[in-house]
């Protein structure tokens, strides 16, 4: 078995993405709507597998970070004061012929990419998505839809504060759906109108209000950039395909004092994939001004005058799309192979998906092997062993040759198939293959949960 080629295209993903059940185009049988793409039942699985190890690593396994879930719409208050309204745009451009849009920081001359003419003057274009609430759609009743999870937890903080009594340093993590009216999204699911965000926002006390031995701001920044880059290679991301990024003084935002981009080598080129900024106190100090709330923490052995802290702000931010793009473009491996026992892909290039086991849509796949009526009890029952252990999201596939299934499976990255043969019956045993390797292996039924935790983790 020899790998046949590294070079993985967008055009290869996204025909298995929709092959596979991963991703499909969104309202397609009405012809679509721009960039709006729909999650098919193997993809529901990735994105969910997504969130679940940013929450255990974020989250469930420290004792300093709490969950929120906040309400999409917002008070129209909440984006002026966070500078949304005024700042959140990009510069736009129109052709004068064809009448496309690009920004205009994307576009290398004053003539259209796509069919040469003139491109009009840049203009600044917000991409804030607006709706209304209430029966008349006027001035009074505009709301919008959140561009990020952030501001949620900016102003629950002294809610957070309140009822769960963390003292600082201390986070506030939040996953959920945002939009942005984005002038040129593209590049499959990298850049979408809709989204789903997982941030954080840590809370640690500013140069003044700290005591001997206590972290700085700068230092936790370092802390939480070491941290998240190597979340993704503990989740099976080559290392060769990650780079740190930390921004210029001319690009940083106007909030932050420090950011940094974790980067991965896209087909097109380095994209960003999470930003870990160093927001200082400006999220909430704005809040502060404009509600009339004032959203500090009282610290009593502060070493400064004044005890009320108002904390400085780590923010880590990532897409779920977009890892779950990166996700599918690390492990898509084509390979030669001469086939396994079961004559599955015989002299041929197989296409794999070599996930972590913690990514994989479906870890194990139970594959009795045919419909007979002998084995279909205990196929059923083996099956029926694994779901109820709660620890994997198991398959069972009884439909065409056993080599067309252990082909469906590699290509939606099961790491391993469990065959119900004949001899079964006989010998309770299973044969265990290894999706990877293929290599295949006799085992006893009664220690198949403990074999495949061993090698699952």
């Amino acid at each position: 078995m020899t790998e046949a080629s590294s070079a993985v295209t967008m055009d290869k993903i996204v025909s298995l993405c929709k092959r596979r059940g991963f991703v499909f185009p969104g309202s397609e049988i009405y012809g679509g709507l721009a960039n709006a793409w729909d999650y098919g039942p193997m993809g529901v699985e990735l994105k969910r597998n997504v969130k679940e190890a940013w929450w255990r690593e974020v989250v469930r396994t420290r004792d300093d970070v709490v969950g929120l879930d906040a309400a999409i719409m917002m008070n129209p208050s909440v984006w002026e004061a966070s500078g949304h309204l005024a700042g959140f745009t990009d510069p736009l451009v129109e052709c004068k012929e064809c009448k496309h849009r690009f920004r205009s920081d994307h576009v290398e001359s004053d003539k259209c990419p796509d069919c040469g003419g003139q491109l009009g003057e840049s203009r600044q274009f917000n991409l804030m998505l607006k709706t209304f609430l209430g029966a008349v759609e006027d001035t009074a009743s505009t709301v919008f839809m959140r561009p990020e999870t952030a501001q949620g937890m900016f102003v629950n903080f002294l809610n957070i504060l309140t009822s769960t009594r963390k003292k600082l340093p201390f986070g506030i993590a939040q996953i959920g759906k945002s939009f942005r009216n984005e002038i040129t999204p593209g590049n499959f699911i990298f850049r979408t109108r809709e989204f789903e965000q997982m941030e954080m926002e840590f809370f640690v006390k500013p140069p003044e209000h700290l005591q001997p031995g206590e972290r700085t701001d700068d230092e936790w920044h370092e802390y939480w950039v070491n941290t998240r880059f190597e979340w993704y290679i503990s989740h099976g991301i080559r290392r060769e395909n990650l780079r740190l990024r930390p921004h210029e003084s001319a690009e940083l935002a106007h909030y932050a004092k420090a950011t940094t981009d974790i980067e991965y080598l896209f087909p097109w080129g380095w994209g960003e994939m999470e930003g870990i900024a160093n927001r200082t106190d400006f999220d909430l100090k704005k809040h502060s001004e404009h509600s009339g709330t004032k959203l500090t923490y009282f610290d009593e052995q502060s070493p400064a005058e004044d005890k009320h802290i108002t904390p400085y702000v780590i923010e880590p931010a990532v897409g779920v799309d977009r890892l779950a793009l990166m996700f599918l473009l690390d492990a898509y491996t084509e390979e030669e192979v001469g086939g396994d026992s079961a004559g599955a892909g015989k002299g041929e290039t197989r296409v794999v998906l070599k996930f972590h086991p913690s990514m994989a849509p479906v870890q194990v796949a139970l594959l009795p092997l045919s419909r007979n009526e002998k084995l279909t009890p205990l196929a059923r029952e083996v099956y029926a062993s694994l779901i109820a252990t709660g620890r994997w999201n198991v398959e069972y596939d009884d439909a065409q040759s056993i080599g067309r299934r252990y082909r469906r499976f590699d290509e939606v990255g099961t790491p391993f198939c469990v065959t119900v043969d004949f001899d079964s019956l006989d010998d309770n045993q299973v044969t265990i293959r290894d999706r990877d390797t293929l290599v295949q292996e006799r085992v006893a039924i009664a220690d198949l949960a403990q074999i495949l935790g061993e090698r699952l983790g």
